[in-house]
């Protein structure tokens, strides 16, 4: 039986951080959408479909890498439940980015809207265009960001959690930085 990695592969590092840049900006653009009446509407929605649909082959890349990956496992001292809700958490997480940009693209559908790739490029409609749809997909596009904007600020606490009070080398993991160091087991009779 092999060994667990002490560090994630670095492809999935990788993408970890590639992609906690992009939602993050599509985020903020996303906010900036709905926040705005302003000549920079259309340019934000013309950064925000093709970064969308982008997110999406990342997001699958990352699941496919992640699922024939070998990665650390948790600190063995830290409790089952904690364990499960990280391990819950991933899932919420992945579901919520394939969820996100599946639900915008099906939006522009039914509102008749294209969704640009580049100029000369776009997807083609998952949907027919339809008033209701487009309004009950609008507003689940907006909770999905908010349940996405949750779920962020939850692991960016956990991460910071791991990182500067535990120093467990779960965070460190990820960053591919300093592990802590393996504090050897006592010997009986010994003081620590």
């Amino acid at each position: 039986m092999s060994r667990r990695p002490e560090y994630f592969p670095l492809t999935l590092r990788v993408l970890h951080w590639l992609m906690a840049v992009l939602v993050i900006a599509m985020l903020l653009i996303g906010l900036g959408m709905v926040a705005s009446v302003s000549p920079r509407h259309a340019l934000l929605v013309s950064i925000h479909k093709p970064l969308g649909a982008l997110l999406l082959v990342l997001v699958l890349i990352r699941l496919f890498v992640r699922l024939r990956s070998q990665v650390p496992s948790l600190p063995a001292e830290m409790p089952g439940w904690q364990q499960r809700i990280a391990h819950a958490s991933h899932v919420v997480l992945y579901v919520l980015l394939i969820l996100q940009p599946l639900v915008g693209w099906a939006m522009q559908s039914a509102g008749g809207y294209p969704v640009v790739l580049v100029e000369g490029h776009e997807l083609p409609a998952l949907v027919d265009p339809s008033v209701w749809l487009h309004s009950l997909l609008r507003s689940a596009h907006g909770l999905i960001a908010l349940l996405l904007i949750a779920t962020i600020l939850l692991h960016i606490a956990a991460a910071l959690f791991h990182g500067l009070v535990r120093r467990d080398g779960v965070l460190a993991s990820m960053t591919g930085g300093r592990l802590p160091a393996a504090t050897p087991s006592p010997v009986p009779g010994e003081r620590p």
